[in-house]
C-alpha cells in the first residue's frame, strides 16, 4: 500500500522543523550569543559549564563564587571559569523532587571571618524539611569547616517539593530565609504553629530575634516575620529603600511580586489569582481583609526565581530595575519601578531556551545567571561590543 503524498510532506515538514529547532537550541547553548533589550544589544558569555542543576551562585571577594548544584554539590569557580572539586563537608542532602542543595550567600563579614550561610532538604523520619546552615569557608583546603545546622523547619514533611529557600542578610546581621508549604498542606501557611508558608527572620546563631512580631504569641513560632506564602523562590533587599521583597510562585498562575512587612499576611491559599493543575477553584477570592496584595502578579505563571535590584554603571539606563530569573518562562524579566509601584515589563533572552533559576548583581556591574538543566551553566550578561 502507497503511502499518501500528504502524510510524507507532513512528515518531512516536522522533521525540518525538529531539526531547525534543534539547530537553533543547541547553538544558542554552545556560544556567547547576542541579544536585543531595551539597553541595546546584550552579550551572553559561558563563563562556565558542566553544571548539574546549580541553583544558586554567590560572589567571593577575590574575584571567585560559590555555587551550589542541587544534587548536593558546592563549588568554588574562578573569574576565568574553571571549576573546583566538590567542597567537601557539605551536609548531606535529600535531593529528590525540588529539594536537594539550594541557596548560598557570604556574611557581611565574609573577608575577615569567612562565614557562609546555606539552605537545603534535609531528609527526616518520612519526608523533608528546610534546614539552614552556617559554615567557614576554608577554600584553600576545598572544604566547609565548623559547619552547623542553626534553623530547621518545624510541621508536616515535605515529599519532595516546595521548600522554599532564598536567604538575604540584612543590614543588622539577621537573617531572611523563605520556607515553601510543601505542596500538599497549602492550608498550613495560615497557621503560625508552625514553618510551612512562611517567612522567618533569625539571627546568625538560628535564635529568634526578640523584636519578631509573634514572639511571646501562644501557639505561634517566634521566628515566624510573615506568612501565608506558597513557595517564594525570589529573596532581595532594595539598596534604596532597605525594603525587603519577594517573588513566590502560584499554582496555574498567580506568581507575585511582594514588599514583606513584618507580621503581615499574604493570602495563601486564601486569596490569589491562580487555579488549582486541574483547573478546580482554590482561593475564596482575589482579595480579603487583613491580607496583603502583592505589587505584581503573572497569569499565566512564568515561576519567577532567584532575583536582583540593579544599581551598577554597566546598564545605566536598567538602574533602579529589578530582575528575576523564570523557570517556566525560560527568560530573564527586568522590571521597572517607580518608588514601590511595578511601571513595566521587559521579558529578556527568550531565545536562549534556558530555565534562570538565579540573577545576581556581579562587582562588576553585569549580570549574572545560572541555568537550571542537567547541563547547567553559569552566564554573564553585559553589553555588546559596538
Amino acid at each position: 500500500m502507497k503511502t499518501p503524498v500528504g502524510l510524507v510532506t507532513a512528515a518531512l515538514t516536522a522533521a525540518t522543523l525538529l531539526t531547525t529547532t534543534f539547530l537553533i537550541a543547541t547553538g544558542t547553548r554552545g556560544q556567547d550569543t547576542t541579544f536585543a533589550s531595551s539597553a541595546g544589544q546584550l552579550e551572553v558569555q559561558t563563563i562556565a559549564s558542566g553544571l548539574v542543576h546549580p541553583w544558586a551562585l554567590a560572589f567571593l571577594p577575590d574575584g571567585k563564587m560559590l555555587v551550589t548544584e542541587r544534587p548536593g554539590r558546592m563549588r568554588i569557580v574562578s573569574p576565568e571559569g574553571q571549576l573546583s572539586p566538590p567542597l567537601k563537608g557539605v551536609p548531606d542532602v535529600w535531593a529528590s523532587g525540588q529539594g536537594g542543595l539550594l541557596d548560598v550567600i557570604t556574611d557581611k563579614g565574609f573577608a575577615q571571618n569567612r562565614t557562609i550561610y546555606f539552605c537545603y532538604a534535609e531528609r527526616t523520619a518520612s519526608g523533608g524539611r528546610t534546614a539552614l546552615a552556617r559554615a567557614k569557608l576554608n577554600d584553600g583546603s576545598g572544604r566547609l569547616d565548623e559547619v552547623k545546622v542553626i534553623f530547621r523547619q518545624e510541621g508536616p514533611l515535605s515529599s519532595g517539593n516546595h521548600y522554599g529557600c532564598r536567604i538575604v542578610q540584612a543590614a543588622d546581621n539577621n537573617l531572611f530565609v523563605t520556607l515553601g508549604e510543601h505542596f500538599t498542606y497549602r492550608n498550613e501557611a495560615q497557621n503560625l504553629g508552625n514553618h510551612l508558608g512562611k517567612l522567618i527572620r533569625v539571627t546568625p546563631d538560628g535564635a529568634a530575634p526578640p523584636d519578631n512580631p509573634f514572639v511571646g504569641r501562644d501557639g505561634a513560632k517566634p521566628e515566624i516575620w510573615s506568612y501565608g506564602h506558597r513557595n517564594e523562590q525570589g529573596l532581595a533587599i532594595h539598596p534604596a529603600t532597605g525594603d525587603l521583597w519577594e517573588t513566590e510562585h502560584g499554582p496555574r498562575g498567580g506568581d507575585e511580586v511582594n514588599i514583606i512587612g513584618k507580621g503581615k499576611n499574604y493570602g495563601w491559599p486564601v486569596i490569589g489569582f491562580g487555579v488549582d493543575y486541574s483547573g478546580a477553584t482554590i482561593h475564596e477570592t482575589s482579595a480579603k481583609q487583613g491580607m496583603e496584595q502583592p505589587l505584581k502578579y503573572w497569569v499565566p505563571s512564568i515561576a519567577p526565581s532567584g532575583m536582583t535590584f540593579y544599581n551598577a554603571k554597566l546598564f545605566p539606563k536598567w538602574n533602579g530595575s529589578l530582575f528575576t530569573g523564570a523557570l517556566a518562562g525560560k527568560m530573564l524579566v527586568r522590571l521597572s519601578l517607580s518608588g514601590n509601584a511595578v511601571t513595566g515589563e521587559e521579558r529578556l533572552l527568550q531565545n536562549l531556551y534556558e530555565r534562570i533559576r538565579d540573577v545576581r548583581q556581579g562587582p562588576d556591574g553585569a549580570l549574572w545567571l545560572v541555568t537550571d538543566s542537567s547541563a547547567g551553566r553559569i552566564l554573564r550578561v553585559s553589553p555588546a561590543a559596538k
